[in-house]
């Protein structure tokens, strides 16, 4: 009768001891992870840029070349990230150069030339967009997080609120009234989705943060932004 107490008592003695092992293990994953892939991203990225980069550089002021010379050394260097200084410094200057008045005629007569070219100007005009787009230095951003009946009624998605609809969109669809884009961001990745055109008064608005927003997407409804702020799980 004793041992079969003791074995009674045991088995859920080993069985919270896995457990509570199994969490840990979750946990020091949980804060891990985000570090280990944004330290091999940032990692990978650089490497790449460093490989396209120092092929252009010449041979004799490769940095491995320029420490052996300056020690008197003969040894094979691998150093990271000297690739990215390189084009930080010739990014900068371009920019500089094209600031002024002959790096703007210069752009001119080279954009009129690729304009001539049938397949290359609709390449070069589309990078274009998207380089002005994405790295323009003016205050372009979501106003705010929303909910909309999307892709149907009684079905609602996350989006986010890009601007009042404008000119030819705002005259021809919903009567010539109010509009606004919105911008309805696929799961997990949030760089993806559609953009729809609502009637203003079908776009419910909410209180949290375009950051809170998106983290309720990329998590897949599983992380929602807690009344304080913070973040909380979802319940189950």
């Amino acid at each position: 009768m004793d041992n079969q107490e003791n074995t009674t008592t045991n088995a859920p003695r080993r069985k919270s001891f896995f457990s509570g092992l199994r969490n840990s293990f979750l946990t020091g994953l949980v804060v891990i992870a985000p570090l280990g892939l944004t330290v091999w991203l940032i990692w990978s990225v650089i490497g790449w840029v460093d490989g396209v980069v120092l092929p252009f550089v010449p041979e004799r002021y490769q940095p491995e070349n320029i420490i052996n010379t300056f020690l008197g050394l003969d040894i094979e260097l691998q150093l990271r990230g000297v690739g990215v200084v390189f084009f930080l410094i010739f990014t900068t200057f371009i920019g500089w150069l094209a600031k002024g008045i002959l790096g703007r005629s210069l752009i001119r007569s080279a954009e009129r030339f690729v304009n001539r070219m049938p397949v290359v100007r609709s390449i070069y005009s589309g990078v274009k967009q998207i380089a002005e787009t994405v790295f323009s230095q003016e205050d372009r951003s979501f106003e705010k997080a929303c909910m909309v009946e999307y892709p149907r009624k009684g079905i609602w998605a996350v989006g986010f609120i890009s601007t009042s609809a404008r000119g030819e969109i705002r005259a021809r669809g919903n009567d010539g009234k109010g509009m606004l884009s919105v911008f309805v961001p696929t799961t997990p990745n949030p760089t993806s989705g559609f953009l729809l055109f609502f009637p203003e008064e079908d776009v419910i608005e909410l209180d949290m943060t375009i950051e809170d927003a998106a983290k309720l997407v990329i998590s897949a409804g599983l992380v929602y932004p807690g009344e304080n702020g913070g973040i909380i799980t979802k319940e189950r």
